[in-house]
This record gives C-alpha cells, structure tokens and sequence, in this order.
C-alpha cells in the first residue's frame, strides 16, 4: 500500500491515508498556494464533474490563509502541506511520486472550474488521438458569461477537433510512460512560470504526442497565485525567462523561426475552428464578448 501523509494545522501531526494497490486510471494534482476561495471552488467542480475524492490529491505549498485549515478538516481530502513554498515544479513532481499507481497525472491549476467530464473527456481523447500528454480547451477570464451552462454548447461544437505540438500549464494530463523517457517536471526555483514550457521542450525533442483537444474544456480565472505573488513581491515576472531559454538552449534564430512557423498554424487552427463552430479552443471573456485565440 502506498502511504500518504497528511498534516494537521491545529497540532502538526502526521494523519496517514492509504491508497489502493490497485492501478488507476488518474490522479489529479493541484498544487495551491493562498486563494483558498478559488481552491474550494474547483476542488467543488471536479466533484461535480465525475471526480471523486480519491482522485484528487492537493499539494499545498505552505498556505497562509484558510487552506490549511479548510484541508485540516476535511480528512476525505487527500493533500501534502510543505513547510515552505516549494514552488510550482516540485508540487509536480511530488504529485507524481505520492501517486505511482496512476496511469495519468492532470497536472491542474487551482483558479480553474471543470466542464462537463472533464477529466474523463480529456483521457478519453488522448488515447483516441494518441496523445501522451493533452490539455483541455480554455475559457478564460471572468466568469460573466455562465460558464457551467456555456460549457455544455460548446463541448458539443468543439469535440474532435485538436490542436497538435502544443499544450499549456493550466491543466496537463501526462501518460505515466513520458516520465520515463523525459523525466520528471523541473522544480528549479528560477524557472517560475516557466516550468510548463520547459516540459513541453523535452516532450517534443523526444518526439512524445502532445496536444490540446475540443472535448474538454475548463474555465480559467487568469493565473490568479501567480498574480497575487508578482503583486506582493513587486515581481513583474516569477520566472528568469533568460535563464529559461539557456535551460532549454533556445538560440534566437530558432525563436524567430519557432514564432514564424506557430504564427500560420495558429492561424490555421483558427480559421478552421470558426469555420466548424464560430467558437476555437481558447477564448478569453473581454467586456460581454469573446476574444478567439
């Protein structure tokens, strides 16, 4: 059995939960950081959307508003609290190594709210296009349109329809097999928001299927930790993103072309997705209208 461990706000003690032995299809991990609001929220989505509890485990990188507390009495919530903020990266990684019996890791934001199955949905056409790592579609912004009704129509429109070579930090599910051949997630500190990126560098240098597919879709509020943390910290970015390129060895020739090449298949996804449906898949909520990206 594998253990995990727990940890109560009120007295510091270890609380140990044991998993099933038996493999399962996924595990969802959410690394969180304050914004307990947002965290409830999601965490309420999920559960909504075919998720059960013991699927979800949350990685809470030293909180100090309500989350601790909020976990502390909810037992039926699987989660690890750091002692200091560990970062985005080493929450990923700790979310792959407390869950060996999963075939998929959803890697999930916190400020996001699920669609209809979206996690089922996602696995299911990942292993339709043969993908090893996929992301879901994205609404984002605020959410003044009625997302939960919203998401149903456009489900309907969009599945099928995907975008191949790339997938984004929001919410990615990773096949437990690409851990094997890329390793796992960087916790490099420096990196900051960037860790996302820098995965995505390795999976496609090592030729795994990426993609990001219609038949799922989340709603996402904006990167609200990473803002909340620029804003206290006067940061205008968390990650080094020079650091970053010579991490991966992006040479400016080759970010030229990169951005070359992406800006016609973007416009190709584009044009095709508003042919099909009048909708794409990712759109962010400006002002009462939609902004297609």
């Amino acid at each position: 059995m594998l253990e995990l461990h727990t940890y109560s706000l009120s007295n510091q003690e270890s609380v140990i939960i044991t998993m099933p032995k038996n493999p399962k299809r996924y595990v969802v991990v959410i690394p969180v950081f304050n914004q307990f609001y947002y965290t409830s929220k999601c965490v309420e989505s999920l559960l909504k959307q075919n998720v059960t509890l013991k699927e979800i485990l949350i990685i809470d990188n030293a909180s100090s508003d309500e989350t601790p507390l909020w976990l502390a009495k909810h037992p039926e919530l699987k989660y690890r609290r750091n002692n200091v903020n560990l970062g985005c990266g080493c929450a990923w990684v700790q979310g792959v190594v407390l869950c060996p019996d999963a075939e998929w890791v959803v890697l999930l934001n916190n400020d996001v709210l699920a669609g209809p199955d979206a996690i089922g949905a996602l696995l299911d056409a990942a292993e339709r296009e043969k993908l090893s790592v996929v992301s879901p579609a994205l609404l984002e912004g605020p959410n003044d349109y009625g997302f939960e009704k919203f998401a149903v129509g456009f489900k309907q429109k969009m599945s099928g329809m995907i975008r191949r070579g790339r997938f984004h930090g929001v919410c990615f599910a990773v096949h437990r097999s690409v851990f094997e051949k890329v390793g796992f997630p960087d916790s490099d500190r420096r990196l900051g928001g960037y860790e996302d990126a820098e995965f995505l560098f390795r999976c496609r240098r090592a030729n795994i299927p990426v993609g990001i597919v219609g038949d799922s879709v989340f709603h996402h509020f904006g990167s609200i930790t990473q803002k909340a943390v620029a804003e206290k910290t006067k940061q205008k970015s968390l990650g080094d993103r020079k650091y970053f390129r010579i991490r991966v060895g992006s040479k400016w020739w080759a970010r030229k072309m990169e951005k070359f090449l992406f800006w016609f298949e973007f416009r190709k996804w584009r044009e095709e997705e508003l042919g099909k449906s009048g909708f794409t898949l990712h759109m962010v909520s400006k002002s009462g209208t939609w902004e297609m990206h």
